[in-house]
C-alpha cells in the first residue's frame, strides 16, 4: 500500500515495519537516512493537498492529537486515524493500523507493546540515581525532591500534565508521584514563582522548544533542572518502545 503520514511517531514506526510510506510531514525527521527520499507534503497542522493527490496514496494515516479536523473531513482519499493518549493506547492504536494497513509487523509491534506494559512501572525514582531519558543536568538536586514539572515551551512557560502521553511515560519511569494533574493537558505556568525551589525538579524537553540552546537563562531560574531527550517522552510507537524496553 502507498501511505501518506501525518503523524511523525507513526511515520518512524510505518519504515521500520517495513510499510511504504510516500508521503510524510516535515516533522517527520526519523530514520534520517530514510525520510530524505520521502516526499514532504507539508506539516501537521497543515498540508498540500495537490501534492498528496499526486503521490496517488492508498491511505492516508491521522492522529486526532496531532492532526486537525479538517484533514479527516475530505473525502476523496481513504484515511485511518489514531488517537493516542497514553501508553495504553498504543498497543490498540497499532493493532487498527495493523488492519488497515495490512501489516503483520505492526500486529507483532502491538503484541510486543502489550508485553512491555504488563511489567510495573518503575518504583519511585530514588534521586541519587540516573533520571531516565537525560541528555545532561543543568542544576543537580541537593535537597529532596517533591515535585517534578516537564516543561515544553517558553513566552509563555508550558509544562506537561499527568493525564498526558508523556505523562503516561514519566509515570512508567518512576516520575508519576511527583507529577500534577491539571484541568488542562498543557497549562501555561508561572514558573519563576513557584515556592520551594530546592525540592522542585524541572525537566526541560529537547523539543519543541529548543532549551538546549538556552542554558543561561534556564539556570537563572535558579531551580534543579535536567535537560531530557524529548523525543523518547512523546514519539509513541516505536520510538518510546524502545526507550522503556531500555529501562
Amino acid at each position: 500500500m502507498r501511505v501518506v503520514s501525518l503523524v511523525p511517531s507513526w511515520t518512524e514506526t510505518f519504515i521500520d515495519a517495513g510499510i511504504n510510506v510516500v508521503g510524510r510531514t516535515r516533522f517527520c525527521i526519523h530514520p534520517q537516512d530514510k525520510v530524505s527520499s520521502i516526499a514532504v507534503i507539508g506539516g501537521t497542522k497543515n498540508w498540500d493537498f495537490e501534492k498528496i493527490l499526486e503521490l496517488k496514496p492508498d491511505i492516508l494515516v491521522l492522529d486526532q492529537e496531532e492532526n486537525p479536523k479538517f484533514m479527516a473531513e475530505q473525502n476523496i482519499i481513504p484515511f485511518v486515524s489514531t488517537h493516542v493518549t497514553s501508553l495504553h493506547d498504543v498497543s490498540e492504536a497499532l493493532k487498527k493500523l495493523s488492519v488497515s494497513l495490512k501489516s503483520k509487523n505492526l500486529e507483532a509491534l502491538s503484541d510486543e507493546w502489550k508485553s512491555i506494559l504488563s511489567k510495573n512501572p518503575l518504583t519511585k525514582w530514588d534521586m541519587h540515581k540516573n533520571l531516565p531519558g537525560v541528555i545532561e543536568w543543568g542544576i543537580q538536586p541537593s535537597a529532596r525532591i517533591k515535585s517534578i514539572y516537564y516543561v515544553i515551551w517558553k513566552n509563555p512557560w508550558m509544562v506537561v500534565s499527568k493525564n498526558t502521553f508523556i505523562g503516561s511515560v514519566l509515570g512508567q519511569c518512576g516520575l508519576g508521584d511527583y507529577l500534577s494533574k491539571f484541568p488542562s493537558k498543557y497549562p501555561e505556568m508561572s514558573l519563576e514563582n513557584l515556592p520551594d525551589k530546592e525540592s522542585t525538579l524541572l525537566l526541560f524537553s529537547s523539543e519543541p522548544f529548543p532549551f538546549l540552546q538556552k542554558k543561561e537563562e534556564v539556570k537563572k531560574l535558579g531551580f534543579p533542572h535536567a535537560f531530557v531527550d524529548g523525543e523518547k517522552f512523546s514519539w509513541f510507537g516505536v520510538r518510546s518502545l524502545k526507550f522503556l524496553k531500555g529501562l
